[in-house]
């Protein structure tokens, strides 16, 4: 089993700003989260499948405790409440599921992961997918489709959902 355990600096951090923006947080918002976030003192202790998290930036605090496949209460990295359960996606990497407990807004996830000697965190959402269709004002028209795909800032997922094509 991996050892989580030990205080974690960070090294670096991408695209927090635009996930901040993407969950509909406003400018102002996301640039004091951003400038707090870029020195969080993290925290673990972990017992087997059972972890302590505290992450302290100079704006707040927060700490989770959880075991491993049970779920917890906890909040986004945007301040929602939400449902949790953590679960071992492999032998070195922790996946977290975040339901919000009003259902308004994307689902959020949150990776911790050992690679050698560091530690990577990412944060994220589930893939969305909205498909509008409207009716043309005549019949010779041809129905019009619309897919709005969203994902995290850099993935092609149009490409990787419909190829070359």
């Amino acid at each position: 089993m991996p050892n989580f355990a030990g205080t974690w600096k960070m090294k670096s951090s991408e695209n927090f700003d635009e996930l901040l923006k993407v969950l509909g947080v406003n400018a102002m918002l996301r640039k004091v989260a951003v400038a707090a976030a870029s020195k969080p003192h993290v925290e673990i202790r972990q017992d087997g499948d059972r972890f302590y998290i505290k992450t302290s930036t100079t704006v707040r605090t927060t700490e989770i405790s959880f075991k491993v496949g049970e779920g917890f209460d906890e909040e986004t990295v945007d301040g929602r409440k939400c449902k949790s359960l953590a679960t071992w996606e492999n032998e070195n990497k922790l996946y977290c599921k975040q339901t919000l407990l009003d259902g308004q807004g994307p689902k959020t996830y949150w990776t911790r992961e050992l690679v050698g000697d560091e530690l990577i965190l990412v944060r994220g959402f589930e893939l969305l997918r909205r498909a509008e269709q409207f009716l043309p004002p005549s019949p010779r028209e041809e129905l019009l489709s619309i897919f709005w795909v969203a994902s995290a800032v850099g993935s092609d997922l149009f490409h990787d959902w419909f190829g070359d094509s």
